[in-house]
This record gives C-alpha cells, sequence and structure tokens, in this order.
C-alpha cells in the first residue's frame, strides 16, 4: 500500500474545532471496537475505521487495523484526499470491490494514492439528520462487498452508532446539569450551616432575657405570657439546632457523639419531658422510664431526639389524647418510644418519613421544617441503631433502638 498522508496534530492537542466530544462519545462506546472487527471479519477487510468528517475535516474517531494503515484516534487525513468526502458532499454510500475492475470507480485517484483495491463507505447520521461521518473500511486485495446480508450489516451498524452519539450528548448534558446543581447545592448547604450558626446568639440572648424577667415579675398572667415567649424561643432554637446537624451531615461532619456511661440518661430525658411540659401545658405527657444507670450513649443527642420525637407527637397527635413516653433496656436492646393517638400517617409518607424536609401529614399549616424525624434518624444511625414507626387507626409509635451496652 502506498503511504499513508497523516496531518498530526497541532501542536498542545487539538482545539476547540477538532472535535474532542465527537472522539469522546465514539471512544465512550463498549461496542464500536466489535463492530468493526466484525466489519473487518464479514467483509475480509482489513481495516474500518469510525472517520468523523466534515467539509474540512476527516478525523479517525475509531479504528481496526489488520493492515498497519498507520492511523489511530485522533489522526486526521487531508478530507480532498479520501472517498468519505464524496460520502459527505452527496450522502450517499459508496461501495466497490475491486478499483480496477470497470466501474466508477476505476482507477480512482484515492484508491491510487492509498493503495487499495476494495472498499466501503457508509453515512453516519445524528438522530435528528445531521452528517455525523462515516463506517469505512479497506483492503488492498479485490473483496465481495455488494452481498446485500453484508451491506445490511453495516448499514445497521452505522445507524445504531449515530444513535449513541445522541444518548452520549444527553448524557454529557445531564451530567453538566448534575454538576451545576451540586455545586448550588453545596452552597445552600453552606448558606444554611452560617444562618443557623449565626441565629444561636440572638436565640440564646432572648432566652436569658426572658428568664430575668422572670424572676422579677409576679402578676401571673404576665408570668405565663413569659413562658410562652421562652417556649417559641425553645422552639426556634431546635429548628436551628435541626438546621446546623442538617448542614453539618450534608458537608460531610455527620452527627458527632459524646458517648458517655458516667451520668444516667433518665435526668436528661426527664429534662426534656419538662420543658414541653411547661410550653405545651395542655398535653399530657405520660413517662416509663426504666433504665440502667450506665447507659453508654450521647445523652444530649438522646435528649435532641427525644425533644423531636415529642414535638412531633404533640403537632400531629390528638390534643385532648396522652402522649406516651418510655424508655428501657429488653435483652440488650435499648428502645426508647414515643406514642400519640390521632389519624393514622398516610401509607404513601411512610417510605420517605426520615428524609429531609417531609412532614407526615398533609396539612399546609405544620409547624417546623421537616427535619426533626430526619434528625432523630440521623442519630440513631450514629448510635448504631434505627428509627421505626408504626401507624394504625388507633395511634402513631415511634421507636428508637440501639444496642444497649453498659
Amino acid at each position: 500500500m502506498s503511504e499513508v498522508r497523516i496531518i498530526a496534530p497541532p501542536a498542545g492537542g487539538l482545539d476547540e474545532h477538532d472535535f474532542r466530544d465527537d472522539l469522546r462519545a465514539i471512544a465512550g462506546n463498549a461496542s464500536i471496537p466489535t463492530m468493526l472487527e466484525t466489519v473487518c471479519m464479514a467483509t475480509g477487510l482489513r481495516f474500518a475505521a469510525i472517520a468523523r468528517v466534515t467539509d474540512a475535516r476527516w478525523i479517525t474517531c475509531s479504528v481496526a487495523d489488520h493492515l498497519g494503515f498507520g492511523l489511530l484516534p485522533g489522526s486526521e487525513l487531508v478530507v480532498e484526499t479520501t472517498l468519505c468526502h464524496e460520502v459527505r458532499q452527496a450522502d450517499v454510500e459508496i461501495v466497490f470491490n475491486d478499483a480496477r475492475a470497470p466501474g466508477p470507480y476505476k482507477g480512482h485517484p484515492t484508491a491510487q494514492m492509498y493503495g487499495f483495491r476494495s472498499y466501503l463507505s457508509i453515512p453516519i447520521h445524528w438522530p435528528d439528520g445531521r452528517f455525523f461521518g462515516t463506517l469505512c473500511a479497506l483492503d488492498p486485495n479485490p473483496q465481495t462487498l455488494d452481498d446485500p446480508r453484508v451491506l445490511a450489516m453495516t448499514r445497521m451498524f452505522a445507524r445504531m452508532i449515530g444513535e449513541t452519539l445522541q444518548l452520549d450528548t444527553r448524557l454529557q448534558n445531564a451530567e453538566e446539569e448534575l454538576a451545576q446543581e451540586r455545586e448550588i447545592a453545596d452552597v445552600q448547604e453552606q448558606f444554611m450551616a452560617i444562618l443557623a450558626h449565626d441565629l444561636r446568639n440572638p436565640i440564646t440572648a432572648v432566652r436569658a432575657g426572658l428568664r430575668m424577667l422572670k424572676r422579677q415579675e409576679a402578676d401571673p398572667r404576665k408570668l405565663a405570657l413569659i413562658d410562652l415567649m421562652d417556649g417559641s424561643g425553645q422552639r426556634m432554637a431546635d429548628l436551628v439546632s435541626n438546621l446546623m446537624d442538617h448542614a453539618r451531615n450534608r458537608l460531610g461532619g455527620g452527627i458527632v457523639l459524646d458517648r458517655r456511661s458516667d451520668r444516667p440518661l433518665t435526668e436528661a430525658l426527664d429534662q426534656i419531658v419538662a420543658e414541653f411540659r411547661a410550653v405545651a401545658p395542655s398535653s399530657e405527657i405520660v413517662v416509663t422510664f426504666e433504665l440502667p444507670p450506665n447507659l453508654d450513649c450521647d445523652r444530649a443527642r438522646i435528649a435532641q431526639l427525644l425533644s423531636n420525637l415529642l414535638g412531633n407527637a404533640i403537632t400531629h397527635g390528638t390534643p385532648d389524647r396522652p402522649i406516651h413516653v418510655s424508655a428501657k433496656v429488653t435483652k440488650g436492646t435499648f428502645a426508647l418510644a414515643v406514642l400519640n393517638e390521632g389519624a393514622p400517617i398516610p401509607e404513601s409518607k411512610l417510605s420517605g418519613l426520615f428524609s429531609p424536609f417531609q412532614k407526615g401529614d398533609e396539612r399546609p399549616n405544620g409547624s417546623g421544617l421537616g427535619l426533626g424525624l430526619y434528625i432523630a434518624s440521623e442519630i440513631a444511625k450514629a448510635h448504631g441503631g434505627r428509627m421505626l414507626v408504626a401507624s394504625t387507626d388507633a395511634n402513631t409509635v415511634f421507636t428508637f433502638e440501639m444496642p444497649a451496652c453498659h
């Protein structure tokens, strides 16, 4: 065969006009090398390639070369010296068995330049009809290429390659959109973490002022108002705490535990119940705690978990029915449960109940951000445990379980 006139890529690699995306799309299709090898075996041609062809460029995208032709992905030929140039101009396939036999391609200068006698080139189109390039193959010996079955196969391969290009474009666009969404989400999470952090100090200051006023006030009506305001402040503090935990999880910090067993958990749980009794005096809270004095856990986090479950029960439970809170260790398992009566949680809501910004009911005026149950679930996971929920017409029970270590 004659020497191939290969154009070297410009210094520094391909520029923006060298179809990087097109080469990547072809290279990313694992089936194309098999297609090219199949074309070689079915036709007897020892060189086959996918070429990106425009009015000014001919670039190899993929190749099966059993001739030592010298082309690699990214190699370029002078487009005017190729028959693929004619395929693009007329948008027709070119197939001939022997360039020395009578016919329109007898003595064709391209065949003489590159030293081949048998040749085929099938157009490849984008799904919208635009011309992409060719599936081409050649050999210095004559071959029988006008077999209908061989042509049908190569046309099918060309069509499949074109369809792959569309899929790759869509995938690339989806990946770019996903990357942008992730970047926006990261900024939002950082903003939320900063906002939650900066809100803590003013809330703490407001609640400290309310406690000072309470010590100086004797009027029962004013004291009741101060308690109501302080309860609202506590609710704000809980929301900020949940926001910070959620942001920390999203930013990779996770729920941080301070596991200790030197103080009883019961004290921390009693404190949470006392706070809710003060904040929601109309809600009856029935407590049953049967715990060992030295349970290994993060007392503050378990108290936060109970606070979230109690707040949820008060918000969604029947107002005039008691809420039952229990905590015990049975057969090596610690279980903390909060039960409230009321309408059951819809079946459609159960699967996503512990996801962030999800709520268990359909009421548009429900308070909170939908983070309480999510944070409770994250605290449970951090302790090596889990959150469970059971909801019937009779009642709804949220249960935290974890291995009990003394």
